[in-house]
């Protein structure tokens, strides 16, 4: 298996790039998640990978964190995930919304993910709930906004001012725990102090 590559980013689209690792250049699909944080072309890159080996295939993912990547396990590990659903999911939603949604059996919101429909989003709830509540990630003001209207609300609007998507979210989930703001309004002024 290959776990981690490191080399020169030759070539960078939102779902897939091309690395250069000594003379040797290998084709790795990604979320775009991951894009959002990739140097420019011609730069080094540091990548976590998985190798998908099909019967009729090989294909590597890469993810800018361990932490994404344990993510995309997680979710093929669910019976009607594939790698490209899987990806899917990475590239609509951050970890803490998702885990967020687990936890609250909030189907709704899973069904509104890119390739989930109501018997896979309650099949992802079923088999990662108790996983991710004995974590004992979720806190309550997380909780209470993350995944609603206000959270994703102020996310487009930061995005539409320029901001990349996983920036703007990290910086909402650490306001959403600090706890000083709970509006749209509030979450958007601190959010620009904070960029």
């Amino acid at each position: 298996m290959i776990a981690f590559l490191e080399g020169t980013l030759i070539a960078k689209q939102p779902t897939q790039i091309l690395l250069n690792v000594n003379g040797v250049g290998y084709e790795i699909s990604i979320p775009v998640s991951t894009y959002d944080q990739l140097p420019q072309e011609g730069q080094k890159l540091s990548i976590h990978t998985s190798m998908i080996v099909r019967e009729d295939s090989m294909q590597l993912f890469g993810f800018a964190s361990k932490d994404e990547k344990q993510f995309f396990l997680d979710l093929i590990g669910i019976s009607g995930v594939g790698p490209k659903v899987a990806t899917g999911i990475l590239s609509g939603t951050n970890f803490p919304n998702f885990r967020d949604s687990i936890v609250m059996n909030d189907v709704s919101r899973l069904k509104s993910l890119p390739g989930i429909g109501k018997k896979t989003a309650e099949r992802l709830v079923l088999e990662l709930k108790d996983k991710y509540a004995r974590s004992g990630i979720t806190s309550g003001k997380s909780a209470r906004i993350s995944g609603s209207s206000v959270f994703d609300d102020t996310v487009l609007a930061l995005v539409s001012l320029g901001y990349s998507k996983a920036s703007v979210v990290k910086i909402l989930d650490k306001i959403v725990q600090d706890g000083p703001a709970d509006t749209m309004e509030g979450l958007i002024k601190e959010a620009l102090r904070r960029l």
